[in-house]
């Protein structure tokens, strides 16, 4: 989107006024009649030089974005958003373009009526941070699982209080690293906690079932965006999303047929079409269809690979095959990986993975979800092409590679040697974990040993599904020096508490 013309500002009604009093300029007194924003603001995959700005109104209208440096606004460019309607749930992002590099952006979305130009509803403000191109200290946060396993919104225990602790870390974006909602995960209005406790879960229509139809997907993202905490953050921290299993169903794969009475569909494709169109829909990510992997750069320091390991994957066997054509990425994700790695300059290289690489995270009876299978032997099923990816980045000399994952539900650090593995042609590497969220914990899960993993350090609950009020909520924070460029990762709970910290040395 360009600023706003003289001439499309006639057209919209607003004679004569500057781009920044576009917004305030009154045009008639019937409150009812004007377009509202129903679920705040969000943005996404901030670049140097760019974001995606997102919202949602009750009706048609057309979308309009006031950007600036400053927070009041003043001076800021007015960008003309497109027509939001049924066909996307009134949703719509704005890409904005040519914004200055290393700076807080502040913006202020708007609704205007279809049917008297010039007639907007209340104005909703947002802010986002943009990447540096120069070596530049670099904050951000991960985490993934929210409103999982029947634990929904209780103002009583603090809602998604996680999102409130992110929050005050201030961080440059957040990576949202898979499970973003629960489709699958119907809520109860009252859970019993093992103290005697009621748990009071806010409940919708759309949530009260496992999603099938694209208005049942659509409500799990608008279920999250009803908590306070979550849509305070989502309008102050920039969000790179990636999607993972519960987006459609747990442990889904292409050309799954589902043996669930809960569902009366039971081709999954059809599922996650409609899913994939509500993840469009409803997540602050470029585009309203392709592919979810994407790299996204910060400057010299990091560059930042999201992978899509649901949309390609292979069927749950017990995947320990040894076709290396088969696997989670796909030949084009792996190949796009395996190049990435090569040509990248930048200091650290951060994979997020929204499987682990070396938990077993089995699917039921002599199947398995996840990348490994618990043999600690040479790589087998989907442990070959992450061997591929690993041995084309140690040949060709790539160092600073750390893999960003949640998923199990628990937080914990891994170290993986070669010293200690099945194979040795790899440069030894991190893997962290955290989450969940706002979902029930669970693990720790079993290492595999093919690549020598070795745990460093894990924070899980006693028992299976504890409840957010039981604690075992978790956050991850990274931290890159901009003169030195090392980077840390400090583990945190649900109140942002550091419960494990380590210094990764830049490689010089």
């Amino acid at each position: 989107m360009t600023s706003i013309s003289r001439r499309n500002l006639l057209k919209a009604g607003a004679v004569g006024l500057a781009g920044g009093a576009l917004f305030e300029a009154p045009a008639f007194s019937s409150a009812g009649v004007r377009p509202l924003l129903t679920h705040g603001v969000q943005s996404g995959d901030a670049t140097a030089g760019s974001a995606i700005v997102w919202s949602r109104a009750d009706r048609p209208s057309r979308l309009w974005v006031q950007v600036s440096r400053r927070p009041d606004l003043r001076g800021g460019r007015v960008l003309r958003g497109p027509v939001l309607t049924p066909d996307t749930d009134f949703t719509g992002k704005v890409r904005l373009r040519d914004l200055p590099s290393d700076s807080t952006i502040y913006y202020r979305v708007r609704a205007e009526s279809l049917d008297r130009p010039g007639l907007f509803g209340s104005a909703v403000d947002g802010s986002l941070t943009t990447a540096p191109l120069h070596r530049k200290d670099v904050r951000f946060v991960w985490t993934g699982d929210v409103v999982g396993q029947g634990w929904g919104i209780d103002p009583a225990y603090g809602g998604l209080k996680l999102f409130e602790s992110m929050r005050r870390r201030k961080p440059d974006f957040l990576l949202h690293s898979g499970d973003t909602v629960y489709a699958d995960g119907p809520l109860a209005e009252s859970v019993t906690l093992p103290d005697g406790r009621p748990w009071r879960n806010l409940v919708t229509e759309e949530k009260s079932k496992v999603a099938e139809t694209l208005k049942e997907y659509r409500g799990q993202y608008a279920y999250n965006l009803l908590d306070e905490n979550y849509k305070r953050f989502a309008a102050e921290v920039a969000q790179i999303n990636q999607w993972d299993d519960h987006e459609v169903l747990n442990n889904w794969y292409p050309g799954e047929i589902l043996d669930d009475a809960r569902y009366t569909e039971k081709r999954v494709d059809v599922l996650a079409a409609r899913a994939h169109q509500a993840y469009h829909e409803w997540t602050p990510i470029p585009g309203a269809t392709g592919p979810v992997y994407r790299k996204i750069s910060h400057g010299p320091l990091l560059d930042l690979f999201i992978l899509d390991m649901r949309t390609f994957k292979d069927p749950n066997d017990g995947n320990t095959y040894a076709d290396p054509r088969r696997g989670l990425l796909g030949e084009a994700q792996r190949e796009w990986l395996i190049r990435g790695l090569r040509e990248s300059r930048a200091t650290w290289k951060v994979i997020a993975n929204d499987l682990p690489l070396g938990l077993v995270v089995p699917d039921g009876p002599g199947a398995q979800e996840g990348v490994a299978q618990g043999d600690n032997g040479a790589p087998l099923g989907r442990e070959l092409e992450f061997a591929q990816v690993l041995r084309s980045a140690h040949r060709h000399g790539v160092t600073g590679i750390v893999f960003l994952t949640a998923d199990v539900h628990y937080t914990a650090a891994q170290h993986y040697d070669p010293a200690r593995a099945a194979i040795q042609d790899f440069t030894p590497f991190w893997e962290f974990v955290s989450g969940p969220a706002h979902a029930g914990a669970f693990g720790p899960n079993t290492l595999d040993g093919t690549f020598g993993p070795r745990t460093a350090f894990v924070h899980a609950p006693p028992v299976a599904n504890a409840s957010p009020a039981e604690g075992f909520q978790h956050f991850g924070e990274v931290a890159i020096d901009g003169d030195s460029g090392d980077l840390t990762v400090h583990l945190r709970d649900r109140e942002g508490v550091a419960l494990w910290s380590t210094t990764l040395k830049a490689c010089r």
